[in-house]
């Protein structure tokens, strides 16, 4: 059975490229508009991996996160940084939030899927 991605990003341009990405190599992909939308899809479902972005509107990536390590069933899950912050202090905010990992954006497609692959083990 395909893992579940969630993917979270404002920017409908970076879901579509990040969807098409995981897609191609077999992933089932549901995608939220911004941080609040990410985690009431996250509490509807279970997902395997978290993608979201740092800057959006109505919740932040950080909080996305908080808010997710909060939940029982997303305590373990890996969440992944995709953003255009590369900067060491909000990458420890990242650590600090418990991100599993951190991609900077524009993204590889091809290190995207590694660093994906890596995480589902």
């Amino acid at each position: 059975m395909a893992k579940k991605i969630l993917t979270v990003d404002d920017a409908a341009s970076i879901r579509q490229m990040v969807a098409f990405t995981l897609k191609g190599a077999g992933y089932d992909v549901v995608e939220a508009i911004d941080g609040q939308d990410g985690l009431n899809k996250a509490k509807s479902g279970q997902f395997d991996l978290v993608l979201t972005d740092q800057n959006m509107p109505k919740m932040d990536g950080l909080t996305l996160i908080k808010s997710l390590r909060a939940l029982p069933q997303y305590s373990r899950t890996p969440i992944l940084m995709l953003t255009t912050e590369s900067g060491d202090d909000m990458k420890a905010k990242g650590r600090a939030a418990r991100a599993t990992g951190w991609l900077v954006k524009p993204f590889d497609p091809a290190k995207l899927l590694e660093v994906v692959k890596k995480v589902l083990g």
